[in-house]
């Protein structure tokens, strides 16, 4: 065959393979070609993870517009959200692993009813959130190092976000339950009606239009939670009046303290390594403040461009995940194995470009978001920076969701817990402040701990321990 007319077969087959991804009408990941399964997995677990990263990026080029304090309120509203987003995620990978076991078991009805439970934990979770935010966001401004003048611009953003934190823990949750039993078309589904939202209503809502009145950076707040309130709608309607692979009926509404329990406990460890991540950004901005707001704005634009290609490479993280708890969950912990290997080594090619493209675009890219020089100084050097480890980045995620995909949570909590707090925060603060590096030593302790991580996940994978464990 001419080697036009085979270019153009693959070129149909690669379309048509792409068309059944998106669709989500392939829902058999246990049998058959591996390299499909991530396929039809990953396809649409990184084009949810883009459209959350298109909303980062989309949202800082319009908070950005309204000056340094707003910038400087995200990045520091952002740093204290991360713990909110750690216990959802956290909740979230619990779910994935068990709803993807029991389906890898081919038995529906417990998936159902394990997600029932885990949504009863959230509920709790964020009335607690929701009573410190709505009581003490000023308090938590000024104890991130915001100055007052800050605290009192950005206090009803930190409000907003934090009272209704609901509408971040249920998207993260349900997406997990989706993609636990291999819909991750339906998850992706979710995320860009909310994000899509988010975009249309963010300008809007801070500029003002029409009949709307601008109400600044209260507005991007407004336009977070309408946007991801309307995604978790389209995500409850389907958990109960769809035909998807999993659904909730009466029958699973009933309480199971046992199958709680075992949430719990799966939550707990992944909520216990993103903590310990999460707490140690808490406070590496904490150390980055100390040079001032400029410094932090310009942390937070780069911050928002890593996460812009990050989240997509996560994607193929989660569908290695999935992958493994089905597969396990099918007696098949070898294929399970190849499965991440396969899916490490495509986030790396991935990654290994974005990080070249970094490196030499960087002032061009920080550039489209401010014009202050000092700003642009830093988000330069931190964007570089953060960039030199994108090719172990790629390795540490996929090996890490992996762990957590074959309920094996205590190995990267270990691995977060020696390389984050006894390596990183320590590295970052002798960098920064004893050696008089400034902004820049922070920006060098985070490339080499995440890449020392990445090294330590993989030694580890290789033992094979994570393929015995029951849940």
């Amino acid at each position: 065959m001419p080697f036009f007319k085979r270019a153009q077969l693959r070129l149909v087959q690669f379309f048509e393979l792409f068309r059944v991804a998106v669709a989500g009408t392939e829902k058999e990941f246990t049998t058959g070609s591996i390299n499909r399964a991530i396929f039809l997995l990953a396809i649409p677990m990184v084009l949810e993870m883009a459209m959350e990263s298109l909303f980062a990026v989309v949202d800082i080029f319009f908070v950005s517009h309204l000056g340094v304090n707003a910038i400087t309120t995200v990045g520091l509203t952002e740093s204290v959200l991360t713990l909110v987003y750690t216990c959802a995620m956290g909740l979230s990978m619990a779910a994935t692993a068990v709803v993807a076991r029991r389906t890898g078991e081919k038995n529906p009805e417990e998936a159902a009813h394990a997600a029932m439970q885990a949504l009863y934990v959230a509920l709790v979770l964020s009335v607690v959130i929701s009573i410190v935010g709505f009581v003490f966001s000023r308090d938590i401004l000024l104890l991130m190092g915001a100055s007052a003048e800050v605290a009192d611009y950005g206090v009803g953003y930190t409000k907003i976000l934090l009272t209704g934190n609901l509408v971040i823990v249920l998207l993260f949750l349900i997406n997990g339950i989706f993609r636990g039993a291999g819909d991750a078309a339906l998850a992706m589904r979710s995320l860009w009606l909310a994000n899509g939202l988010n975009i249309i209503l963010c300008p809007l809502l801070i500029n003002g239009w029409g009949p709307v009145s601008a109400m600044g950076l209260k507005g991007a707040a407004l336009a977070t939670f309408i946007g991801r309130g309307m995604g978790v709608c389209y995500q409850v309607y389907h958990l109960v009046r769809g035909k998807d692979l999993i659904r909730i009926t009466r029958q699973h509404l009933s309480p199971a303290w046992d199958t709680i329990v075992s949430v719990l406990k799966l939550a707990a460890g992944s909520t216990a390594q993103m903590l310990i991540a999460s707490a140690s950004w808490i406070f590496l901005v904490r150390i980055i403040s100390h040079f001032g707001k400029d410094a932090v704005a310009g942390y937070t634009i780069a911050i928002r461009v890593v996460i812009f290609t990050i989240l997509p490479a996560w994607g193929m993280a989660n569908a290695a995940a999935a992958l493994v708890g089905q597969n396990l969950g099918a007696q098949q912990p070898d294929r399970a194995e190849k499965s991440v290997w396969r899916a490490a080594f495509l986030n790396m090619i991935f990654l290994g470009i974005v990080g070249v493209v970094f490196l030499a675009g960087a002032p061009a890219i920080i550039r489209l978001f401010t014009h202050e020089a000092d700003v642009i100084t830093y988000g330069v050097q931190c964007l570089r920076l953060m960039s030199l480890g994108y090719v172990f980045y790629a390795y540490g995620m996929v090996i890490t969701q992996s762990f957590n995909g074959a309920g094996d949570t205590r190995t990267p909590t270990f691995i977060n817990l020696v390389a984050l707090w006894m390596f990183q925060v320590p590295l970052a603060y002798t960098l920064s402040i004893w050696l008089h590096w400034g902004p820049q030593g922070v920006f060098w302790a985070i490339a080499i701990a995440e890449s020392a991580m990445a090294v330590a996940g993989v030694l580890l994978f290789r033992r094979g321990t994570w393929k015995t464990v029951k849940i």
